[in-house]
């Protein structure tokens, strides 16, 4: 009796995590964010010359849209929009990593007991990955060309490397493509037909270089046999259930492999 409660605890803290994540989705529905980030007039009204409770709303939406999975590089230009290019990154950095830190925390809490139980092999080989150096690791992988902000934050939060290096390594690598939306952003929102084009213009190039340095991250790591990939026999659940997640293994040297969607 008492493993049978033991095992419906993980199950139970999964179901959690999955309403809660649920419960955004539904609370971004009714509050009308995908009619409303679309509408750029309604986005100005609530952040420019709002002071405080501008910049505070900025974060908030930015926060709980990237939490959900929504491209990071919608509020960068939202950000850039509203408040230029310097300030549009610095918040846009800052929003994109409250959210990241808040599906890590959701995943720490609520779902790595049922996502050990059933893929512990495979997060073994991501754990021995992340913990090699979690900060450099966690900054290369949001630079690397393919990700998916959600899904990266929700992986590592069922591992067991410290919150700290993760979140910092994923704020300095949300830098790039967040500064050229800023940019493209700002473009858009400048008063000249001179200032859009060149900030605009800019923006492009560094897309372009941003680009050519996600790849080239990603190769060097793949050349080192860093990148974590996962093989047949990985596909089952451990036999004893609980994956044996160790900062240490091997299992995740070899290989190149595949990042998830940014």
């Amino acid at each position: 009796m008492k493993n049978s409660a033991g095992g419906f605890k993980p199950l139970l803290k999964g179901l959690a995590m999955l309403a809660v994540f649920g419960g955004l989705v539904l609370l971004a529905r009714q509050l009308g964010l995908e009619q409303h980030l679309a509408d750029r007039q309604w986005f100005m009204e609530h952040v420019q010359g709002q002071g405080v409770a501008g910049v505070l709303f900025f974060l908030g939406i930015t926060a709980l849209v990237t939490s959900m999975g929504v491209p990071r590089q919608l509020p960068a230009f939202l950000g850039g929009y509203a408040f230029g290019w310097f300030w549009g990154t610095l918040l846009g950095i800052l929003g994109t990593a409250l959210g990241c830190a808040m599906d890590f925390a959701l995943a720490r809490t609520l779902g790595r007991e049922v996502v050990l139980s059933r893929f512990g092999k495979r997060v073994a080989k991501l754990d021995a990955f992340l913990r090699a150096d979690p900060f450099r690791t966690s900054l290369a992988i949001r630079l690397f060309p393919l990700g998916h902000n959600l899904l990266t934050s929700v992986a590592a939060g069922v591992t067991s490397i410290p919150a700290a290096p993760f979140l910092l390594g994923s704020a300095l690598g949300y830098l790039p493509h967040t500064l050229v939306f800023a940019i493209f952003g700002a473009g858009f929102n400048a008063e000249t037909i001179e200032a859009k084009a060149l900030l605009i213009g800019l923006s492009v190039v560094l897309l372009a270089a941003s680009g050519w340095l996600g790849v080239s991250v990603y190769r060097a790591y793949k050349r080192k046999g860093a990148v974590p990939v996962l093989e047949d026999g990985d596909e089952s659940a451990d036999d004893d259930g609980n994956g044996g997640v160790t900062g240490s293994g091997t299992s995740g040297g070899t290989g190149g492999g595949n990042a998830a969607k940014d």
